[in-house]
């Protein structure tokens, strides 16, 4: 019996061919069919080189499984959301790493609905099938050759490349579907034309998945008359990545979006990941916009489109956001942070929009899922209706509430540190939530410090009302605390 060792909480990822390999894409895709009982799965593959062998192992899997296979092509993961509710597939699939290092890779799995799977709706179920799959017939069904790149599909189907499909036991089917049209129709939907003045924006997709999608969706903007140009960095789809690994959470990887602002005079710019799920802003002046302002604008955003609606974030720092909600008359939820956790409190709440201070925003009408498309144009448009620069509103909010963003420290012991933080700060405390990890809140100031499932990490968060200096003060403080 296998031991498949990339099965994660919420998805699967691993290091290639120590832990991810076209053997365990196809197991994967045959446990998936028959766990789901899936008679239709929609695939996609981001554009690293090793994304299309393991997907087409994968769909090999999801065929001998008795599942039909509508393969997207190059894709980013809100495709595959989007792809799986609009078509009404039993399941979706994305091959992808996003912004981990080269010789990584994943995939990220939906049921039907785009519902995610975490490990108890599934994904546990998968992997004890997965592990179960005999070895002899697991290597009966893929066959290895030397070049992985540039493998036609239809090749692949016929049984002459990569990997071979014995179309007598399979019986399932293998279609390709390009989507990106009526995708990027659905996503200029959530603005208003009219709202439009002209705009500059620089975006960066690093040489990912996201550029296809960006240009279907420019020219929706061309077909409605909205005035914004862009200025495309890095446009082109390579797998090998010339300019870096996409994730613009890296300092170091910020400069080529913020140089290309300035240069050309920009309104703002952004960045994308990999798989584009995520997007990051960058204001007229070239300066990086932690993820944390931008939940506040987006409430704000869909706010003044549907008052009194309910909005979702996550409990590392929220008081900004909690401050808009309230002065724009919706609903504040909290909600534990990550997206398996946020996208069924949305469900459960009919919320119009969660978002997480980690660039990870989800939406009512987007099965409930994060999009990295999404958000920009809502920021876009509401940068036209409040004839302010992205700065100023940021600027603004920063000074009502600085934070520290998050910090991480490595720990002989998590649960001793959080002890010894609890056991120094509770007494002193007004409030003390418990949602994720530990939040103390004082009169002014507020941390919220959580230890990391995977890894002796442990994240701390401050913020303040007003007060730079107290906030940096107070995150001081802690952090000699937590290292000690």
């Amino acid at each position: 019996m296998a031991t498949l060792t990339c099965f994660k909480a919420y998805d699967i990822r691993g290091e290639l061919n120590t832990q991810l390999d076209e053997t365990v894409a196809y197991r994967i895709g045959f446990a998936f069919a028959k766990e789901m009982q899936a008679k239709s799965v929609v695939v996609g593959s981001d554009v690293r080189l090793t994304s299309k062998p393991l997907k087409l192992a994968l769909s090999a899997g999801l065929i001998d499984g008795g599942a039909s296979v509508i393969d997207l092509g190059d894709t980013g993961t809100e495709e595959i959301y989007f792809a799986t509710k609009h078509l009404k597939a039993d399941g979706g699939i994305e091959v992808t790493a996003s912004h981990n290092p080269i010789n990584y890779n994943g995939l990220k799995l939906v049921k039907a609905g785009s519902v995610p799977i975490s490990g108890d709706s599934g994904l546990n179920a998968i992997k004890d099938a997965a592990e179960a799959l005999p070895e002899d017939t697991v290597n009966a069904r893929v066959s290895f050759f030397t070049d992985r790149q540039n493998i036609d599909a239809k090749d692949f189907y016929n049984g002459t490349a990569h990997i071979k499909v014995d179309k007598l036991n399979a019986t399932g089917q293998f279609a390709e579907k390009d989507v990106t049209h009526t995708y990027a129709e659905h996503i200029v939907s959530y603005v208003d034309a009219t709202n439009f003045t002209p705009l500059k924006i620089v975006a960066n997709v690093g040489n990912g998945a996201a550029g296809k999608a960006l240009d279907a969706i420019e020219q929706q903007l061309n077909n409605k008359n909205v005035p914004v140009t862009f200025t495309k960095v890095h446009h082109k789809p390579d797998g090998t990545f010339p300019n870096g690994i996409p994730n613009p959470l890296l300092p170091e990887n910020r400069a080529d979006t913020a140089n290309a602002v300035r240069e050309h005079n920009a309104d703002f710019g952004i960045a994308w990941d990999g798989d584009f799920d995520r997007c990051f802003l960058f204001d007229a002046n070239g300066e990086f916009i932690e993820g944390y302002y931008i939940v506040g604008l987006l409430a704000e955003a869909f706010l003044e489109k549907e008052p009194n609606a309910r909005i979702i974030y996550d409990p590392r720092v929220y008081w900004n956001t909690e401050d808009i909600i309230n002065k724009h008359d919706g609903v504040p939820v909290k909600c534990k942070t990550g997206h398996a956790f946020i996208k069924e409190r949305m469900r459960k709440e009919d919320a119009i929009y969660g978002g997480e201070m980690s660039a990870h925003h989800y939406f009512r009408d987007f099965a409930y899922c994060d999009s990295g498309m999404i958000p920009w144009l809502l920021i876009a448009e509401l940068i036209c209706k409040k004839k302010q620069s992205l700065a100023s509103m940021v600027k603004a909010r920063i000074a009502a509430f600085p934070s520290s963003g998050e910090i991480n420290s490595k720990v002989d012991n998590a649960d001793d540190a959080l002890e010894r933080v609890l056991a120094h700060y509770e007494n002193k405390a007004i409030a003390v939530d418990t949602t994720d990890g530990i939040g103390l809140a004082f009169e002014s100031w507020r941390f919220n410090l959580r230890k990391s499932n995977t890894e002796p990490v442990i994240r701390l968060n401050v913020e303040s009302i007003e007060n730079i200096p107290l906030m940096q003060e107070k995150t001081d403080a802690l952090l000699k605390l937590i290292r000690q």
